[in-house]
């Protein structure tokens, strides 16, 4: 894990590095655009080496997988379920229809209603992304969503992980296929002979998944734009260096593209945190992949001070941000790009991940500037109303035609002076 201090500090650090694999994506969304189930079947064997005959997942499949899992495991899932409900009401109930009277005989409305059809895409790897079914099925159910259809790998024993299963049918979404990849994104934007395109699509994925979400973008909705995961944490001696790292490997092995960085006022701080992480390193399941991480793009950034800290949170906008610092409070409001924040020793961004109400769905790669997570509003259209009658059209008519003749737009200004006459 390299150490650097502010003054030398190169901007790369707050650049997203991308692969170019357009004309791979371009393809196979191509051939699945044109040759639907027979291209999807092709590139689930070629990638995935399983031969499917049929697609999608049985009731009985939801059934057993539900009886499999264990009974613990089902009162956690339950437990992060409730509290991400709660959280996504309270987001909803900050969103209502508006009506607005404008001027006498001028009345503008908002109405709210959601999305009719998503697609939510949840990751193959070797443990099932329970929270994916989680962050992305809930603010769809409180949102009102009438249909959703779940994608996945089949990468468990020629199906879809047991856990990923039991979660969907805990929700209630019983739509679901089990193929991924780009194959997977281009069935939900395009549809097959088996699968209905949906409205929008959710979910994280590698960067060919990733790729494929932004070629479909615009024939098809998408939450965003997801990069590797980042973590930055803001750090003075006040901090323990045991859960520093422990955070920092957190956030390390989810791939080996994942970004830790550490900002810290304490030279002492940082090499405990080095030597902690060698330590903790030894005793990890996911070592392999949480050490290439930290070789690769771990970093710590030793500063003069807070507020020095505070500018490169500014400026990488990362992720995920913690404050691990005396008085946090104090710096709060400074704080202004990023995706979620967690304050105090206690706030673990693994509860973030899991069980806190938080979604952990959130921009990456600078995105924080412009975006937040997601939020039940993604889940929603807002549609506005006007309605006119002729004492309206005599109040706000002449500013249109006057400014539709400086833009040039005769028709405009016809189709507006042309009411003055019923």
């Amino acid at each position: 894990m390299r150490t650097i201090t502010y003054l030398n500090l190169n901007e790369k650090i707050f650049e997203q590095q991308c692969e170019d694999i357009l004309f791979d994506v371009y393809k196979i969304i191509n051939e699945v655009k044109k040759y639907g189930d027979v291209a999807v079947n092709k590139y689930t064997k070629k990638f995935d080496k399983v031969a499917l005959t049929n697609f999608r997942i049985t009731p009985k499949d939801l059934k057993d997988a539900y009886c499999k899992i264990d009974k613990e495991l089902m009162s956690a899932i339950k437990i992060a379920k409730m509290n991400i409900e709660n959280f996504s009401i309270a987001q909803l109930k900050q969103l209502k229809n508006l009506r607005v009277k404008i001027a006498k005989g001028v009345i503008a409305e908002q109405k709210v209603i959601p999305i009719n059809r998503i697609g939510i895409y949840v990751p193959g790897g070797k443990f099932p992304l329970i929270s994916t079914v989680l962050m992305c099925g809930i603010p769809a159910i409180v949102a009102g969503v009438k249909e959703i259809v779940l994608c996945s790998p089949p990468g468990y024993k020629g199906s879809i992980h047991p856990a990923i299963l039991a979660t969907a049918k805990l929700l209630g979404i019983k739509e679901i296929y089990k193929i991924g990849g780009i194959q997977a994104i281009a069935a939900l934007a395009y549809g097959t002979e088996t699968i209905k395109p949906v409205d929008k699509i959710f979910g994280p994925g590698n960067i060919y998944v990733a790729t494929a979400k932004k070629f479909v973008y615009g024939d098809v909705g998408i939450d965003f734009m997801a990069g590797p995961t980042e973590i930055l944490i803001i750090a003075d001696s006040s901090a323990k260096p045991e859960i520093i790292a422990a955070d920092l490997l957190a956030q390390a092995e989810h791939d080996t593209n994942a970004v830790p960085i550490l900002v810290t006022n304490s030279n002492g701080l940082a090499k405990k945190v080095k030597r902690e992480i060698k330590k903790q390193l030894r005793f990890l399941k996911t070592k392999e992949i949480a050490e290439k991480s930290i070789q690769k793009n771990g970093l710590i950034i030793i500063v003069k001070n807070l507020n020095q800290a505070i500018d490169i949170a500014n400026k990488k906008a990362p992720e995920h941000l913690e404050l691990q610092i005396k008085n946090p409070t104090k710096y709060i409001k400074k704080l202004k790009n990023y995706g979620s924040l967690f304050v105090g020793r206690y706030s673990a961004e693994a509860l973030g991940d899991y069980s806190s109400g938080l979604n952990h769905t959130l921009p990456t790669g600078g995105s924080a500037r412009y975006t937040g997570g997601l939020h039940i509003k993604d889940f929603l259209k807002f549609q506005t109303v006007l309605i006119v009658d002729k004492n309206g059209l005599k109040k706000i008519g002449l500013s249109a035609e006057m400014i539709a003749k400086a833009e040039g737009l005769y028709g405009h200004f016809n189709s507006i002076k042309i009411r003055e006459k019923y």
